[in-house]
């Protein structure tokens, strides 16, 4: 027998705090003068990739489909280009509202899982944030023992290329003076905590 599921939601459904959660942000406080215009989406180099575009986005965060836009690979796809707040009519910053939706996510481990971006953005800044620098065979290896061992065995031809060419190194790169490195980022972190009291940098080791 045939099931259906429903897909549309009742607004007892949606979360009225989202849209307020956002807004807080530096950057977001213009989300509300939103009009739709869909520059953003014409803008954006990747939106015909995305599960929803820019445009929609927008719409979905100001109307409290939160689930539905952590969940998104939009966010994740975004490249940082700053094509949509630049053209955006009503200076909505728009780039800077998706880096808060990360953010947001992994804090509530809502992002697409199985999906290599997420899982390279924590493992990126908890090793620089550790050690000053990246390692990128430590990289590699964290990310895809998150996200599927079966694709990391198939990586061995590759990974073995490279470290016969010694374009892989093995050695783990890190900075003198780690101890001023996490002082900086504790003082990062406080201001950050201070300046945006709806979350805290992704990669923090206070984040849950």
């Amino acid at each position: 027998m045939e099931t259906f599921k429903r897909t549309i939601k009742y607004e007892e459904e949606l979360d009225p705090h989202f849209r307020d959660a956002i807004m807080a942000l530096e950057g977001g406080e213009h989300l509300s003068q939103c009009i739709q215009c869909g520059m953003c989406s014409a803008t954006c180099p990747l939106s015909i990739y995305m599960d929803y575009p820019p445009r929609r986005i927008i719409a979905m965060t100001r109307a409290g489909f939160k689930k539905e836009v952590l969940s998104s690979n939009t966010i994740w796809l975004c490249a940082s280009c700053y094509a949509c707040t630049v053209h955006c009519p009503q200076n909505i910053h728009i780039t800077d509202i998706m880096y808060a939706l990360k953010q947001m996510a992994i804090r509530e481990k809502r992002y697409p899982r199985g999906f290599a971006v997420p899982a390279l953005a924590q493992s990126f800044f908890k090793m620089v944030t550790r050690k000053g620098r990246s390692s990128e065979m430590r990289l590699v290896l964290s990310v895809y023992l998150k996200i599927s061992l079966f694709k990391l065995l198939s990586m061995a031809p590759l990974g073995w290329n490279l470290l016969t060419r010694k374009r892989l190194p093995l050695k783990s790169e890190s900075i003198r003076k780690r101890e001023e490195l996490a002082l900086i980022m504790k003082g990062l972190e406080a201001n950050y905590s201070s300046a945006h009291p709806v979350g805290r940098v992704f990669g923090s080791k206070h984040t849950k």
